[in-house]
C-alpha cells in the first residue's frame, strides 16, 4: 500500500492584502506559492469560517499560485460578522474581482463543504474562468441537507451534543432550530448572542470528524471566531443560500469540458455522501473518490491524500486517473 499524502509543509504568503468589494466590505487576500505557476484559489467552509495557515498547504508550491480570502463578514475581512450585503451572488461577483486582481484567464477551484456549495455557484456562472474544480465534502444548500443537520439526522447520530445544541432555544421554538437561532443570533441581548454562537460552532465542531478529537485550540471554542461563523451560517441557511432548490446540481450540465474531483467521506455526519453522489450523476465527467473511514473534516488522513493527490495530478498530468466511487484503493502516487 502506498504511503498516504500529507499536507506540504507551512508556508507563509508572499503576498497579503485587502479588496474593497463595495457595499463597505474590505477582503483580505493572500497568495502563496510561486508567483506565475499554475493559478488556483481556494475558498474556505462555513460560511463564515475563514481561512487557516494548513489550507496553504493543500497545494505543492512549487507547482501553484493559490489565492486564499477570508470571505465577507469573517477571518480578517470587515465589517466583521456583518450580515448586510453578505450572499453568495455577493461572494459570487467577490471571486470574479479577485480573478481580475489574479490576471490569469482560467483558474483551479477549490472548496469543502459550504466551499463546494461556493465553487459550484461560480464555476456555474462563469465556467470559462475554471480550468479544474476539486470539491470535498459537498454540500448543495437543498432542504433535505439543512433538514438533516439541523432537524432530524445527524440528531440521531449525536443525541448528546444535540442535546447541547437545543439547550439555548426555548422549548416551545425547537420545531424550527434555524428561525429560533436566527432570533438569537440577531438579537439585542449580547449574553444571549454569544451563548447561541458558542452552542451553534460547537455542534459543528463535535461532528466533523469520524472519530472524536479534542476542539482545544481550535475555532470551534473561540467566542471571536463562533459570533462570525454562527450569524453567517445560519443567515445563509434561513435563506437556503439564495438558490432555488436543487439548483447547484440541475445546473451540473454547465460543467461540460471542466475536470473535476470528488471527494467524499462515506460517513460525514455534516455533509452525507447522498449529495457528493447525485452530484456526481448530473456530473459523471468528474472523478468521485468515496472515502471509507472517513467523516467530514479534510484533515482525515485517506481524504486528505485523495485532495492532495488531486491538486497534484491536476498540475502536473493531463488528465487524473479515474477513482472507483467505492473502492478504498489509493492510486498509485506521482513523484512530487
Amino acid at each position: 500500500m502506498t504511503a498516504l499524502r500529507t499536507l506540504y509543509p507551512p508556508i507563509e504568503p508572499y503576498e497579503t492584502g485587502t479588496l474593497d468589494v463595495g457595499d463597505g466590505h474590505v477582503l483580505y487576500y493572500e497568495r502563496s506559492g510561486t508567483r506565475g505557476a499554475k493559478p488556483a484559489i481556494f475558498l474556505h467552509g462555513g460560511p463564515g469560517g475563514g481561512i487557516s495557515a494548513k489550507h496553504r498547504q493543500l497545494f505543492d508550491p512549487k507547482l501553484y499560485d493559490v489565492l486564499l480570502f477570508d470571505q465577507r463578514g469573517c477571518g480578517r475581512s470587515t465589517p466583521y460578522a456583518e450580515l448586510e450585503h453578505n450572499t453568495t451572488w455577493h461572494l459570487v461577483a467577490d471571486i470574479g474581482k479577485l480573478h481580475q486582481l489574479m490576471g490569469t484567464e482560467q483558474w483551479l477551484v477549490f472548496g469543502g463543504s459550504w466551499g463546494s456549495s461556493l465553487a459550484l455557484a461560480y464555476a456555474e456562472t462563469y465556467p470559462e474562468h475554471v480550468s479544474e474544480l476539486v470539491l470535498r465534502g459537498v454540500f448543495t444548500l437543498r432542504q433535505a441537507e439543512l433538514d438533516w443537520y439541523y432537524q432530524y439526522g445527524a440528531s440521531e447520530i449525536f443525541p448528546d451534543h444535540w442535546a447541547d445544541f437545543l439547550a439555548p432555544i426555548p422549548s416551545t421554538e425547537r420545531h424550527d432550530p434555524l428561525m429560533a437561532y436566527r432570533k438569537l443570533l440577531t438579537g439585542n441581548d449580547e449574553a444571549a448572542r454569544l451563548q447561541a454562537a458558542a452552542a451553534w460552532t460547537l455542534w459543528e465542531g463535535r461532528t466533523l470528524n469520524l472519530m472524536p478529537e479534542s476542539l482545544t485550540g481550535t475555532g470551534f471554542v473561540d467566542q471571536h471566531f463562533a459570533l462570525a461563523f454562527a450569524r453567517i451560517e445560519n443567515h445563509y441557511f434561513i435563506h437556503q443560500g439564495w438558490l432555488e432548490e436543487g439548483q447547484l446540481i440541475d445546473n451540473a450540465g454547465r460543467l461540460k469540458g471542466i475536470r473535476g474531483t470528488i471527494v467524499q467521506g462515506r460517513y460525514d455526519m455534516v455533509c452525507p455522501a447522498r449529495t457528493a453522489y447525485d452530484l456526481h450523476q448530473a456530473w459523471p465527467d468528474a472523478d468521485f473518490a468515496l472515502v471509507e473511514g472517513a467523516g467530514h473534516s479534510y484533515l482525515e488522513p485517506a481524504t486528505l491524500d485523495r485532495l492532495i493527490r488531486a491538486t497534484e495530478h491536476y498540475a502536473l498530468a493531463p488528465t487524473l486517473p479515474r477513482l472507483d466511487p467505492c473502492s478504498s484503493d489509493i492510486p498509485s502516487a506521482a513523484t512530487r
